[in-house]
């Protein structure tokens, strides 16, 4: 069997989305009951650690970690569906990025901190194959009318500098690293 460029990058691409969807799956449902009990700690906030502190915030709300997971599994879903992909991609960083801050400056253990970069970079690796129709996508954003042009143009220029500034807070952190 013969397999061309496109055929093997396409392979490629499917196989990574399937560890991201599965990773996405997994942490989704298991916030069914991954924070069960967490809120209910014999300290005071000033003796927790930051890990403490943030799984007792999580188990304190039920319905906000259930609607996290919920978040985590439609991320899932949208990257595993082809024509979504790209959307699901970008969804799933906004989980992704948030969970690297939370493991940063919460002091989650490193496994977890490792997994989530993991996780981030081959959704990275997705959105590069996928590069011309992401440009193609943001290429008609900025060539709608005017007014929404300029709307449009202000949300990539934001979405740009955010992109800069989660990059360099995770090289920071990387740099950090011991």
């Amino acid at each position: 069997m013969n397999f061309t460029k496109k055929d093997k990058i396409e392979i490629i691409e499917n196989a990574i989305s399937w560890i991201v969807v599965l990773a996405m799956f997994i942490y989704g449902g298991a916030k069914l009951i991954q924070f069960d009990g967490a809120s209910e700690i014999d300290k005071t906030v000033s003796e927790m650690t930051g890990m403490e502190l943030m799984w007792a915030f999580y188990g304190y709300s039920k319905s906000f970690t259930i609607t996290l997971g919920v978040f985590e599994i439609i991320g899932g879903l949208l990257i595993l569906i082809k024509r979504t992909r790209i959307i699901g991609c970008l969804f799933t960083t906004t989980i992704l990025v948030n969970v690297i801050f939370q493991d940063i400056y919460f002091g989650v253990h490193l496994g977890a901190l490792k997994a989530a970069i993991i996780y981030q970079l081959l959704i990275l690796i997705i959105l590069w194959l996928n590069k011309e129709k992401l440009i193609n996508s943001i290429k008609t954003l900025l060539t709608s009318n005017k007014t929404e042009q300029t709307k449009n143009k202000f949300f990539v220029k934001l979405l740009i500098a955010f992109g800069i500034f989660v990059g360099l807070r995770v090289l920071e952190f990387l740099i950090t690293i011991k």
